[in-house]
């Protein structure tokens, strides 16, 4: 049996934290952020993490 492979693209995405949360980047924050208004330019800058209910399959990905 080939051992598994993760997706490249998610390892590169996600960050899994000493708490077992992970850590993902925000949408959306590439090019035209003129237009977005500050207070949710600001919010964007936070960190942010995957929910419970894709953890499990982000996890899949990354082959823990």
């Amino acid at each position: 049996m080939p051992k598994m492979k993760s997706v490249r693209g998610a390892v590169k995405r996600f960050k899994v934290k000493k708490s077992g949360k992970i850590k993902r980047g925000t949408a959306f924050r590439s090019h035209i952020l003129t237009k977005v208004d500050g207070k949710h330019h600001r919010h964007m800058r936070k960190a942010k993490y995957v929910s419970k209910v894709d953890k499990n399959r982000v996890k899949e990905m990354i082959v823990l």
